[in-house]
């Protein structure tokens, strides 16, 4: 991974090479913090030892019963399904991949009717093993298969904790089941059995996608001159601290959307806390230069552009074409194009003094996502300790899972007694 900061100096708002090097000190002690959590594997700390501690060969062991699988299913949420999603959605597999993610009742029941179920991978998981929404979709998916003649048994695995409903699950049932790696949250788990069993199923290189998370892990070091990723971290924490506080992610690859919508939820559940945080805004290069370039470029001075792009790829000619005005694309390409486009944007955004950083990976490949993901995961630590941050907690989304929980009749939970006082003013 390569990360080009040069863009997020000078701008609105402002920062400078003098501000960069004065931080560099907080990051070499970032990093000394940062790299005793690893070595004694603290909570979340340990999410970045995962490209040694990760098992393939235990997740292939796993997953071997299902190598007969035209599709598989994820049943989980957040953490449990982006990462994987992440995976499936940027790598081509004759293996299709689906995520029941939400419980739209709609959106379940057209998903479920879609699916040769006894020809599809259920994938279970929740660290807890007690996720409302995740067991919810579950018990829906068991009916449907036992209502289709499928015998769910033989057709479903589990990735959970040590103890819970889904392992008592697995015991009673003798299901597959993969761990949750100890000591890392959802949200950080991609690297491990949560986020590498799909992509296993679906004939993806996993040592590939480690190997690469272990690469950037190599490159960890004390000054953010010498880590693509801390250099990143450093960036979006001094100019959240100068006042911009939206950060827009923009691949520019098509298939890496799901990954903004990852990185999404890593940044704003990781560093949302305390009154501090940046919020990401998900876009799409090329597409969201016909919509969203217009607020970021002229706009509130608060925002930061992250353009996040690979630098090989496979091609497209453009046709040749006798049409008026367009005869100059015709001998190129669609890739050729999409980088014109990139290098447009960038320039249009530092024109009009909007930061802006640079990703790049060689290919979205196995690889390259591996050092994508990791790096991002390393800079959002980073991030968090230059800000102070408890970074691995989430207890605003602890909330809101005990309000939801009281409300359905789960326990008695003060948080569902506020939402029953909520005030109303409706208009009609």
């Amino acid at each position: 991974m390569r990360t080009d900061i040069g863009n997020a100096l000078g701008g609105e708002p402002a920062l400078t090479r003098d501000a960069l090097d004065e931080l560099d000190a907080d990051v070499a002690a970032a990093h000394e913090r940062i790299a005793a959590g690893m070595a004694d594997d603290e909570f979340g700390y340990a999410a970045l030892n995962l490209p040694e501690t990760a098992d393939p060969e235990r997740i292939r062991a796993a997953v071997e019963p299902f190598a007969d699988s035209e599709a598989v299913l994820t049943v989980g949420i957040g953490g449990s399904a982006l990462g994987a999603a992440t995976l499936s959605n940027a790598l081509a597999s004759d293996i299709d991949a689906y995520y029941l993610d939400n419980v739209d009742p709609e959106h379940t029941t057209r998903l479920l009717d879609s699916l040769d179920l006894s020809r599809t991978a259920v994938n279970v998981v929740s660290n807890s093993g007690t996720t409302a929404e995740t067991l919810s979709n579950f018990l829906v998916v068991r009916e449907a298969m036992e209502s289709a003649g499928v015998d769910w048994t033989e057709r479903t695995f589990v990735t959970t904790g040590p103890e819970g409903n889904l392992r008592n699950l697995a015991t009673k049932h003798d299901l597959p089941a993969l761990d949750v790696p100890a000591g890392v949250p959802g949200r950080f788990s991609v690297l491990s059995t949560v986020g590498l069993a799909v992509a296993a199923i679906q004939g993806h290189d996993i040592d590939a996608v480690l190997a690469g998370a272990a690469a950037e892990r190599e490159r960890l070091a004390g000054s953010l001159y010498d880590s693509p990723a801390y250099a990143y971290g450093a960036t979006t924490y001094a100019l959240a601290q100068r006042g911009a506080l939206t950060n827009a992610f923009m691949p520019y690859a098509e298939s890496l959307e799901t990954f903004a919508e990852w990185f999404a939820q890593l940044w704003a559940e990781s560093l949302g806390k305390d009154g501090q945080g940046q919020t990401p805004a998900r876009a799409l290069g090329a597409t969201d230069q016909h919509s969203q370039l217009q607020l970021y470029r002229a706009g509130p001075r608060d925002k930061l552009v992250t353009l996040v792009r690979p630098t090989e790829r496979a091609d497209r000619d453009i046709p040749e074409t006798d049409l008026e005005g367009l005869s100059y694309l015709g001998g190129e390409s669609l890739g050729t194009l999409l980088d014109a486009e990139f290098e447009a944007t960038e320039a249009s955004l530092t024109a009009a003094d909007c930061p802006n950083v640079r990703l790049e990976i060689d290919r979205v490949d196995e690889r390259g996502l591996g050092e994508l993901l990791f790096g991002m995961e390393a800079a959002c630590v980073c991030y968090g300790e230059l800000a102070d941050l408890s970074t691995f907690t989430q207890p605003a989304v602890e909330w809101g899972k005990k309000a939801a929980r009281g409300l359905l009749g789960g326990g008695e939970f003060e948080e569902a007694e506020a939402v029953r006082g909520k005030d109303r003013l409706v208009v009609e």
